[in-house]
Formats: C-alpha cells, sequence, structure tokens
C-alpha cells in the first residue's frame, strides 16, 4: 500500500527524527508505529499548516491507529520522506471535524 498516494504520489516511507519519536511517546503516549498505522488508515484527513511552516512546509493529518485510536500528526516532507514532527490524541473539535469528513 502506498504511503498518502492521494496526496504525496511519490512518498515512499518514513524518516524519524529520534527527539521527536521520543517526545510523542514521553508528552503524548503516541508510539512510532501508531503514528506511521494513521498515514495508512482511511478516512485520512490532509492540510497544509501555513501558521507553521517557516522553514520549511509543514502539513498535519487526522487519522487513526489501526485500534482506533484518532491522532492529530504534524509532519513534513523530505525528499520522498514524511518526518513526522508531533503526534497527540485529536481534540474535541478536531474529533468533530473528522467525524464530519
Amino acid at each position: 500500500m502506498s504511503l498518502l498516494p492521494e496526496y504525496f504520489p511519490d512518498l515512499t516511507g518514513f524518516d524519524w527524527d529520534a527527539g521527536n519519536s521520543d517526545k510523542n511517546w514521553l508528552v503524548h503516549d503516541v508510539t512510532q508505529g501508531e503514528t506511521e498505522q494513521a498515514y495508512f488508515n482511511r478516512p485520512l484527513m490532509v492540510a497544509r499548516d501555513s501558521m507553521h511552516s517557516h522553514a520549511e512546509m509543514r502539513y498535519f493529518v487526522l487519522g487513526r491507529t489501526n485500534a482506533g485510536r484518532r491522532l492529530t500528526i504534524s509532519f513534513t516532507i523530505r525528499g520522498t520522506l514524511v518526518r513526522p514532527i508531533m503526534a497527540r490524541d485529536m481534540s474535541r473539535p478536531e474529533r468533530r471535524l473528522y467525524g464530519d469528513e
């Protein structure tokens, strides 16, 4: 299965920064595996994050893990790789938005 083919057809995998991987677990209790699962499950919402796109374009996704956990993930793209920056549980407004999709 391709990674976000309907949004970014050339993506091939993930590029993890050790600090972000640890931070997501320590601060938000989200594992690296859960974060990756959310990119493959549907429905998936992707949008630009223009507020945080200073040095490079950032995006966020609303998605769910294989166990149904609903996550918000911010990321950037490095070449053909997704670089997750932050992953956390969706907020109530995000859950409503995701539920409407």
